[in-house]
């Protein structure tokens, strides 16, 4: 959310920001109705001076006549007072929802553009290798393996879920033990948050109102609980409602279990495990002044270079353009990921800085040096999505017997294994 002030003052810095988004967003509507809220609430206040004024001397007229004509009035001043507040209600809620609606300002380092034929590599990591065999992609590697059950998961649960069995599941445990132990070094607190949460905290972090059709909800009417579909959602909320003592950076590292409806990508990705609606996670959160947060930001993308350096796969850094970040993101950086089966890079971590954008609706702040409070910058960045990190890894570490060897920062934490 951004400050109401920006609004009143400067809109023309919104409405930059909203062409550059290349979004549909009519902010003189906004304008309109925030005038016509304010306005609404200066009449109220003022009747509701007048009714408390003459409440205060009707005792004290003398005039029995003269008391039930102010009496009267006064009942009628009670009835446009309810008429306005009544009026308020409606335009709260329209003037709420489209202030949430609203996205975050770019970061002037975005790159600019209408959608991601905007994005801009900034830098690359790796070569691609070249094989002597026919590359084959992860999903036949796995279910000639007994790895992935391609069967089960569609009778079980449907479209979009997946059984990992045998030695995936253990590569899986391996890297999550690797990169865990790799973000505590760099002083990230570990934290398995929960994976249920309430309308709050996912329209704090922005999810709602904007993303709200990819949420699963649970129980609508009695439990109003929703499945996160990234553990940002309760890490960044853990401290919704507090002043947090900012010394220094604080940082959170955080394993959770992922649920996305996947809404609008039927027909994407439908093979193996790249696109799914549940998957599991390590995330990163931090939370920072304003003056640091774009160190901040470099540090985290930094953090996951070296994760997808240490394990050899190549990748390229993309700079997100306007047109392709979420509302909240000032400024996001991808990771993707070289895919040999599909001959492409594909997307495998994302890190935003969000400034004030969630603070403000969760109201979490700081009190700087001078004593006044600030609202905290929070930022937060995918260090590993396992289904698509064990794409990267069986793709690109496959041997033509279908064996996979096993990157060597891994090995320690697969009992000295160098393939499966």
């Amino acid at each position: 959310m951004i400050d109401i002030k920006i609004l009143r003052e400067n809109p023309d810095r919104i409405r930059d920001s909203i062409q550059k988004r290349n979004l549909k967003f009519d902010l003189d509507q906004l304008i309109r109705i925030d005038e016509e809220r304010l306005s609404k609430q200066k009449e109220r206040e003022a009747l509701q001076a007048i009714r408390n004024k003459t409440s205060k001397e009707i005792p004290m007229i003398s005039d029995a006549q003269e008391r039930e004509a102010k009496i009267s009035e006064m009942k009628e001043v009670g009835e446009v007072i309810k008429s306005l507040e009544d009026a308020l209600t409606a335009t709260e809620s329209e003037y709420n929802f489209l202030l949430a609606s609203l996205p975050n300002f770019l970061d002037p380092t975005t790159a600019i553009g209408p959608d991601d034929s905007g994005n801009t590599v900034e830098s690359t990591f790796g070569t691609p290798r070249t094989f002597d065999f026919p590359v084959k992609p992860h999903y036949e590697i796995g279910e000639a393996r007994g790895w992935i059950d391609i069967e089960k998961w569609a009778e079980i649960s449907g479209a979009r879920f997946w059984y990992l069995k045998w030695e995936l599941v253990l590569l899986q445990f391996a890297i999550m033990q690797y990169v865990m132990n790799e973000m505590v070094k760099k002083g990230f607190m570990p934290v398995i948050p929960p994976y249920l949460v309430r309308e709050p905290a996912m329209f704090g972090t922005g999810f709602f109102p904007a993303d709200r059709s990819q949420i699963y909800e649970v129980n609508p009417g009695e439990d109003d609980l929703f499945l996160i579909g990234t553990s940002e959602v309760p890490l960044t909320s853990y401290h919704s409602g507090e002043i947090i003592d900012l010394e220094k950076t604080v940082r959170y590292v955080g394993y959770s279990a992922c649920f996305r409806r996947e809404a609008g990508t039927y027909g994407k990705d439908m093979k193996g495990i790249l696109r799914g609606h549940q998957f599991d996670k390590i995330e990163m959160v931090c939370f920072c002044k304003p003056e640091d947060s774009q160190k901040v930001h470099n540090e985290m993308v930094s953090l996951e270079e070296s994760i997808w350096q240490s394990l050899g796969i190549p990748y390229q850094k993309v700079n997100i353009c306007s047109g392709d970040l979420g509302n909240p993101a000032m400024k996001k950086y991808d990771l993707e990921a070289w895919m040999p089966a599909q001959d492409k890079f594909r997307e495998v971590t994302s890190c935003s800085n969000v400034g004030s954008f969630q603070s403000r609706r969760l109201d979490i702040r700081y009190r700087k040096e001078d004593g006044n409070l600030d609202y905290v910058h929070t930022l937060n960045g995918t260090v590993i999505a396992f289904s698509r990190c064990l794409i990267a890894l069986i793709e690109n570490y496959q041997n033509e017997d279908m064996t996979v060897t096993i990157p060597e920062v891994l090995r320690p934490y697969m009992g000295g294994k160098d393939r499966i």
